[in-house]
C-alpha cells in the first residue's frame, strides 16, 4: 500500500504524465503554422516547436485556442521539476553546497522555461540551458557518488542533448532539425525524470 509520503514523492512523475496528456490535447487545438510551411494546418509534429502551442497567435496568423491548455501544461511541468530537483538534492546529496546548486539551479531552469514562449525567448532558453546543465551536472554528481551508474550515464546523455538542442538552435542550416530533436530531448529528459522520482519512491518504501 503505498503511504502518503510516498504518494508526495510521485507528484513529479504524475505531474509529467499530466504535462504529457495536455502537450497532446494542445497539438489537437493548434490552428497551424510551422517554420517549413507558415500556411499548414494543425500541428506539425516534424516542423513546429512546443513554444508554438502556448503563442497567443498561430504561426498562420490566427487566434491560438491551444495556449492557455499549453500554458496550463508548461506551469505543471516545470512547478513538477522544480519539485523533483528538490527532492532529490535532499534525498541524493550530503553536501551542502552541491544541495544547494541543485535546487537553485533547477528552480532557475523551471522558472525560464515558464517564459521561453515571450519576446525574451532567446534569454530565457540560454538561461534554461546554463542552469539546467548545472543542475543535472550536480545531479550526476551525486548519482556517481551514489554508485547508480545507469542513471548516471543516462544523465550524461540527456546533458549531451541539450547541448545538441543549442548547436541546432544556433545554426541556421540545422535548425530546420530542431523541431524532432528536441522532441527526442524532451522524451529522454522526461523520462530519465520519472525513472530518478520512482527510484526514491521505491527505495524510500524499502526504508520504511
Amino acid at each position: 500500500m503505498i503511504t502518503t509520503k510516498a504518494l508526495l514523492r510521485l507528484l513529479p512523475t504524475l505531474g509529467i504524465l499530466t504535462f504529457i496528456g495536455l502537450y497532446v490535447y494542445a497539438t489537437t487545438l493548434y490552428p497551424g503554422g510551422s517554420q517549413a510551411d507558415i500556411n499548414s494546418v494543425g500541428f506539425d509534429w516534424r516542423n513546429n516547436f512546443w513554444c508554438n502551442l502556448m503563442s497567443e497567435d498561430a504561426m498562420n496568423g490566427l487566434e491560438n485556442p491551444a495556449s492557455p491548455v499549453a500554458l496550463i501544461g508548461m506551469v505543471i511541468l516545470c512547478s513538477s521539476m522544480t519539485l523533483f530537483f528538490f527532492q532529490f538534492a535532499d534525498y541524493f546529496e550530503k553536501n551542502r553546497i552541491w544541495k544547494m546548486t541543485i535546487k537553485i539551479a533547477g528552480a532557475l531552469a523551471m522558472l525560464s522555461a515558464v517564459f521561453i514562449f515571450t519576446k525574451y525567448h532567446d534569454i530565457m532558453t540560454t538561461i534554461l540551458s546554463i542552469c539546467g546543465v548545472l543542475g543535472i551536472i550536480g545531479i550526476i554528481r551525486a548519482l556517481h557518488k551514489n554508485n547508480l551508474t545507469f542513471f548516471k550515464v543516462s544523465g550524461i546523455i540527456c546533458m549531451a542533448l541539450v547541448g545538441i538542442n543549442n548547436l541546432f538552435y544556433y545554426n541556421e542550416n540545422l535548425i530546420k532539425y530542431l523541431p524532432i530533436v528536441q522532441k527526442i530531448g524532451f522524451i529522454l529528459i522526461l523520462a530519465w525524470t520519472i525513472g530518478l522520482n520512482l527510484k526514491m519512491k521505491n527505495e524510500n518504501v524499502l526504508q520504511q
